[in-house]
């Protein structure tokens, strides 16, 4: 969903060219219908359209569906990234970029997607992990999760018990071999807190270590019972 036509035409051009069928929309509203309607397998959404404010467009569009996101925008506010990540974003491309960077975020959203460590059920306390069905159940309660938390969770839940370092969050879930923000880490983190019903200050499964990373493990009356 992009209003300029002539960045629109530029990236559909190039995106193609890359081998990916595209369709586009000029305002939020027929963008949302057709992400919607025509299940794509993932959307570049503008946050400053004509009809809507494209992190309206997200959130009605994470009500609906759980295709990923990729938002390209001029805005560059640190505030405003985090926002749109906190509503389900699962990148952030600040303008001005080339088809190039977006195709090469495009195959990392989409490698996340299909990329899991094992088809195995994974169980932490009262955590359950199915990385076929890509369920997530915590006390026999299934989480909301946007394929970026279920990753996220999936990979440190294999890793129960081990302290994983932001820098391999980034590699292995993001795929970013080049490194990245570790606010985006700390941003996904604290809204897996949130849908587990932790905080920081008060963790149950995601317990930070300062300076090193983010362990996984079960509570201590669960670890007790079991």
């Amino acid at each position: 969903m992009e209003d300029d036509p002539a960045i629109r035409g530029a990236l559909i051009r190039g995106l193609t060219e890359r081998g990916h069928a595209v369709d586009s929309a000029a305002a939020g509203m027929a963008g949302l219908q057709a992400a919607v309607g025509n299940a794509p397998d993932i959307v570049v959404l503008d946050l400053g359209l004509p009809d809507v404010d494209g992190t309206v467009v997200l959130r009605m569009l994470r009500g609906a569906s759980r295709v990923p996101v990729i938002v390209a925008t001029a805005r560059d506010d640190e505030q405003e990234i985090v926002a749109v990540l906190d509503a389900g974003a699962d990148d952030y491309l600040v303008k001005p970029f080339g088809a190039a960077q977006l195709d090469a975020r495009i195959r990392a959203v989409l490698r996340r997607g299909e990329a899991t460590r094992t088809d195995e059920t994974v169980a932490v306390g009262g955590l359950r992990i199915d990385p076929r069905g890509r369920r997530a159940v915590l006390d026999g309660r299934e989480l909301d999760l946007t394929p970026r938390e279920f990753d996220l969770l999936h990979h440190l839940a294999a890793r129960a018990g081990e302290v994983v370092g932001k820098r391999e969050l980034l590699t292995e879930v993001w795929q970013l071999p080049y490194g990245g923000a570790d606010k985006t880490v700390d941003v996904h983190l604290s809204w897996l807190r949130r849908k587990l019903g932790e905080t920081a200050q008060a963790p149950r499964y995601l317990h930070s270590v300062r300076g090193v990373g983010v362990r996984v493990s079960a509570p201590p009356d669960e670890q007790a019972d079991a």
